[in-house]
């Protein structure tokens, strides 16, 4: 099966988020017609909220049984639980606070004050065992993700999966990240393998300060310098973008822009 990419451009930052809202709800819909369940990979960022405020206050987010959705993330950000820097607490308060999900199937990374202590290299173990539980018997060690959430970074990061870091070579389903280029220092993220098990990855992106990142990973440069170049989802990956972002988009996908 080839995977199919497609570019949608929105005019600003808050249309990207509520039509990504929109289409973030219809794709669960389908997922949970098709096996009763629906999975989804979070991330963290400005649009992110964004997108989970529009959803949390949409009035198709009723359609959804929020009870049989799995939550994962990405990635996170190697601190205590009740930090503000948690993609976690963003998540929460922007979205899972305001829909009926089952705890049993939100999955949160581990914290630095967890059972792992301040070792992001058990905390990486911890999850990767985690979703291999979650996994099918005879499968790989992930379960299945109808949805990866992908920000993309200003220098092309994903997750954190960081350009020419050690992480963008992995080949663990789950890394852990010491030295971060970005504060704090330390965290845990999916690998681009992991991510790309997927069904469909969405790269969001808004804003001028993306322009070179998205034009750069949509120009097919290599994944370790532009690690948003090197994900894709088994069927479809999705570029939503708005108009400053998407300011360097390559010719040949204008015909996508809407």
């Amino acid at each position: 099966m080839t995977s199919e990419t497609s570019v949608v451009v929105h005019s600003d930052p808050d249309v990207l988020a509520h039509a990504a809202a929109a289409r973030l709800a219809i794709r669960l819909l389908d997922a949970q017609a098709v096996r009763g369940t629906a999975s989804v990979v979070l991330t963290g960022g400005t649009i992110a909220a964004k997108l989970y405020r529009a959803l949390a206050e949409a009035p198709v987010r009723d359609a959804v049984d929020w009870s049989h959705v799995h939550f994962w993330w990405g990635d996170e950000r190697f601190v205590a639980a009740d930090s503000p820097d948690r993609n976690e607490k963003q998540a929460r308060e922007a979205l899972l606070d305001h829909i009926p999900v089952d705890p049993a199937l939100v999955h949160p990374m581990p914290a630095s004050d967890g059972p792992d202590g301040d070792d992001p290299e058990a905390a990486a173990a911890r999850y990767a065992e985690e979703l291999a539980a979650a996994a099918k018997p005879g499968t790989a060690r992930l379960p299945h993700f109808d949805v990866v959430l992908l920000g993309v970074g200003e220098d092309g990061h994903v997750a954190s999966v960081f350009p020419e870091h050690p992480a963008a070579y992995e080949t663990r389903p789950v890394s852990a990240v010491r030295g971060s280029p970005k504060p704090p220092p330390m965290r845990t993220t999916l690998t681009l393998p992991a991510i790309n098990t997927a069904e469909e990855v969405w790269l969001i992106a808004a804003g001028s300060g993306k322009t070179d990142a998205v034009g750069l990973a949509l120009s097919g440069a290599g994944p370790v310098q532009i690690p948003a170049a090197g994900v894709h989802g088994l069927e479809r990956t999705f570029w939503l973008l708005d108009r400053a972002a998407a300011a360097k988009v390559a010719p040949k996908f204008r015909s996508l822009r809407r």
